[in-house]
């Protein structure tokens, strides 16, 4: 819903601000107030182009902001969220338009293109009339209107998810039928880097393993050398090694304990350090015994070990990894040894999910031709209601049976309409008057009977072009509209603005140097003045009050 729309500084606009509601909300004034320019200024913060001549004569900058409540919408959030423009289920659209014409424009405090604006617009107002914004001539916007009406209305998720199966049996098999392009060439290459991998068989954490013993064979003398100084300083030096020195000093200390208890602990630890010296030689003796000085075996491990790198850089993998380059290998080789079995079973699978899918496009075309006649006669007796009464709407469906496979069907539907008695329909964007073209939007909305995706509508020139009786239709047709979402409608028909939930004055103020435009929102008596103004025009008497009265009661509006 739409919160709150400021403007500053715009056409005839130096400062208004207001608050809306939900239900219907009317704008009035006098001819030349500056009703529209309400509606150009939203149209402008929705990503419409702007030159200087929307900046108010000797500003330097306008500044439009609008305010959305988010709450229940979750295709504009979710659109947020993937920009990263989400704020807690409130959206606040701000565009700046230059005295040299130059705008920029922000969501939710971001800078923002103009494209991004529009694409965000177009989720969040609908408006009807002679403006960019006119949904309805979308494609995409006449279909999801007309599905609406369908008597399955799970036909188009039936129809999607057969599309997408489809499309993801055509894409597996079109990667399978590119592989095999360069199958054989592949393929002999493939063969030749696994039996070069199973030959030299290399095994996990073998790298590791060779680098250690190359190390310890390259080392070898030294090593040799190094134990047995340690051996003989521990054990066997006869002149003071030092398994003979603590021996003897724990000899010493041996007759010493009957006389003093507290030697108890160091003969203890030196009789200790005597059995750890026996068992370091012990370990030396082992050590020294397992020693390899063999030249041969460290040639062996050096040509393993380039081997391995050699590998590794031919693969662009570490040594570690080639045990699992093998074995993929081995499968990408099955697979392209299978890949023709498999690609005619893909070819298989994306036949039977084509079939299956213009099954049910077939199923709803059928379903969407039947609902196009009982859609286009309401919209054909609505219009009439609305002051065209030779007019005619029809929904043109065009099945295409041989057509590609689309997520949305096979069927092209166009609204197409006439206001006038003979002459043939067309397109519904090509109706050149702005208020027919409203009713239009007016009498469509009201037929889908389903609550939109685009959360609020404006209406501008609905009335253009009617009165009396056909007026008070106008304005029920859009009260009944504003029930199921937020409506905002210029008017200067009291039949129309009677209807309104909500009603604002457009009042233009000079003088006679500056032309300025204010908004106010009226209180239920101020209401029933403006009617009363707009019934009986300068002189306001108690007869057209209690006219003004009376509409405001009979629809169901007074206070």
């Amino acid at each position: 819903m739409l919160t709150s729309v400021s403007v500053r500084n715009f056409a005839i606009i130096d400062e208004v601000a207001l608050e809306l509601g939900p239900g219907l909300t009317v704008l009035t004034g006098e001819t030349g107030a500056g009703k529209s320019i309400l509606v150009d200024a939203l149209g402008l913060v929705l990503g419409d182009r702007a030159d200087a001549a929307a900046v108010r004569h000797g500003a330097q900058r306008a500044e439009i902001t609008a305010t959305f409540d988010l709450a229940g919408l979750p295709d504009a959030s979710a659109w947020l969220a993937g920009h990263e423009l989400d704020a807690d289920d409130e959206c606040v659209l701000r565009r700046v338009i230059g005295a040299e014409g130059r705008s920029r424009a922000w969501i939710n405090g971001a800078p923002a293109t103009l494209q991004t604006l529009r694409e965000l617009g177009e989720m969040l107002v609908d408006i009807h009339g002679q403006h960019e914004h006119q949904s309805l001539g979308r494609p995409a916007v006449q279909r999801e209107l007309l599905d609406a009406r369908l008597a399955d209305p799970g036909l188009p998720a039936a129809t999607y998810a057969a599309w997408r199966r489809w499309r993801d049996a055509a894409a597996e098999r079109d990667r399978l039928e590119a592989a095999g392009h360069d199958r054989d060439q592949r393929l002999d290459l493939l063969r030749y880097q696994f039996r070069e991998l199973a030959a030299f068989a290399p095994e996990a954490g073998e790298g590791a393993r060779l680098e250690t013993e190359f190390s310890q064979l390259a080392n070898a003398g030294r090593l040799a050398e190094g134990a047995g100084a340690a051996l003989q300083l521990a054990y066997e030096n006869d002149a003071g090694a030092a398994h003979e020195t603590v021996s003897r000093a724990a000899e010493a200390l041996e007759p010493l304990l009957r006389l003093d208890a507290r030697l108890a602990g160091p003969h203890r630890l030196l009789a200790e350090a005597e059995i750890q010296l026996s068992e370091a030689a012990a370990e030396l003796r082992r050590y020294l015994g397992d020693l390899e000085m063999d030249p041969a075996r460290l040639d062996a491990v050096q040509e393993r070990l380039e081997g391995l790198k050699s590998l590794a850089h031919k693969h662009q993998v570490e040594a570690d990894a080639l045990p699992a380059r093998r074995d993929a290998l081995e499968q990408e080789i099955e697979e392209l040894e299978q890949a023709e079995v498999r690609l005619g079973q893909a070819d298989g699978l994306v036949a039977a999910a084509e079939a299956d899918y213009r099954r049910q496009a077939a199923g709803l075309g059928r379903a969407r031709a039947e609902a196009a006649e009982d859609f286009s006669s309401r919209v054909t007796a609505l219009m009439h209601q609305l002051g065209m009464p030779g007019g005619r709407f029809e929904v043109a469906v065009e099945h295409a049976a041989d057509g590609p496979c689309q997520p949305h069907g096979l069927d092209e539907v166009e609204f197409r309409v006439t206001a006038n008695p003979g002459q043939p329909p067309a397109a519904v964007a090509r109706v050149a008057s702005g208020g027919e073209l409203s009713r239009i939007s007016l009498a469509i909305q009201v037929a889908a009977k389903t609550e939109r995706p685009i959360p609020v509508m404006v209406f501008d020139e609905v009335d253009a072009g009617v009165g009396g009786g056909v007026a008070e239709i106008v304005g029920r047709r859009l009260a009944e509209l504003g029930a199921r979402a937020q409506v905002l409608c210029v008017t200067h028909l009291p039949q129309v603005a009677s209807q309104a939930s909500h009603h604002l004055r457009v009042v233009k103020l000079t003088d006679g140097e500056v032309t300025r435009t204010t908004l106010k929102k009226l209180t239920e008596a101020e209401k029933v003045e403006e009617l009363a103004r707009m019934l009986g025009g300068v002189e306001i008497t108690a007869t057209t009050r209690a006219h003004a009265q009376e509409m405001r009661k009979r629809a169901g509006r007074a206070e």
